[in-house]
């Protein structure tokens, strides 16, 4: 091998590594949030001890790994994948929901996060406005809240009637039931957290001014009904805890570990396979002697700030 080649090879490895290191800046700028916000707090307790930082991250992108090979297979075999994320606010649904997406093809791996419904909305049949968004063969659906809405936030906020709380336990067992008839793997999560923990992942966000949009007036005013919206899912865990459709308890008051023991959770659940990949072989590129690329204008281009 001559100087050139072995300066060539140098660069060539050097490029790898650093798109290589790229590609994990998104974790890593989600992680040092993290920690940004711990620090914004001195009038609270240490936080006790989490999962080692080098085995959080080992385990992390060993798990998008499978994950991209769940998502593979669901898409090969024709699957449909839903996964419901209810808890508390600041419960850390949403972390999670961020991990599992964040090297998927949003193509195949959606987020469905709906909000208040519209006065038509209203008048329709309860379910109706999710059925929309209930995927195709070959997609995941992740629910950030879901029709369990009814059963908590509706419920202890008076934005349904009792004859509606009701019927919503009488019909969602046969709703998920013909959900399973038609192919979808259902699964569905409650994610659980302190009281102590709640309060202070909200004062953090109060104090943040980079959270603070995740503190809604609703928010605020389900921290003051904290035993409301306990005995709201103690009731909706004993009414929809159901054979084919189980509720699975995620520990989240430490964030990390609630990650991985979610992630790792749903890749049991799910029967898949590693889908054989033909190589895929880029075709040599193409030129031609007569094309003359035309010049863009330098007013086109974004300023170079950094």
């Amino acid at each position: 091998m001559t100087a050139s080649d072995r300066t060539f090879q140098t660069a060539k490895r050097e490029r790898i590594i650093q798109e290589m290191a790229d590609d994990l800046d998104e974790e890593l700028e989600m992680e040092l949030d993290d920690t940004r916000l711990d620090e914004l707090l001195d009038e609270t307790d240490t936080p006790g001890p989490t999962v080692d930082r080098k085995l959080y991250f080992r385990e992390l992108l060993r798990l998008q790994g499978e994950l991209v090979k769940l998502q593979d297979w669901v898409q090969s075999e024709r699957k449909k994948v839903v996964v419901l994320f209810e808890g508390r606010d600041s419960a850390g649904k949403g972390g999670v929901i961020k991990r599992i997406t964040q090297r998927l093809n949003p193509r195949i791996c959606r987020v469905a996060a709906l909000p208040a419904p519209s006065e038509r909305e209203r008048t329709q049949w309860y379910f109706q406005r999710y059925v929309s968004h209930l995927p195709a063969g070959g997609e995941i659906v992740l629910f950030d809240r879901s029709w369990y809405n009814r059963a908590g936030v509706e419920r202890v906020m008076g934005f349904c009637s009792e004859e509606e709380y009701q019927e919503f336990f009488q019909t969602v067992p046969e709703f998920e039931r013909m959900l399973i008839r038609s192919g979808i793997i259902l699964v569905k999560y409650w994610f659980s957290i302190t009281d102590d923990e709640q309060q202070f992942r909200f004062t953090m966000r109060i104090k943040d001014p980079l959270k603070q949009w995740k503190l809604s007036p609703m928010d605020v005013e389900a921290r003051s009904r904290w035993e409301a919206y306990t005995k709201a899912k103690e009731t909706m865990l004993e009414h929809t805890h159901l054979p084919g459709s189980p509720w699975w308890i995620v520990d989240a008051v430490d964030k990390k570990r609630a990650r991985l023991n979610c992630i790792a959770h749903l890749l049991n659940q799910i029967p898949y396979q590693e889908v054989a990949r033909a190589p895929v072989m880029l075709p040599p590129r193409v030129r031609h002697p007569d094309y003359q690329r035309g010049p863009v204008p330098p007013e086109m281009y974004v300023p170079e700030k950094y």
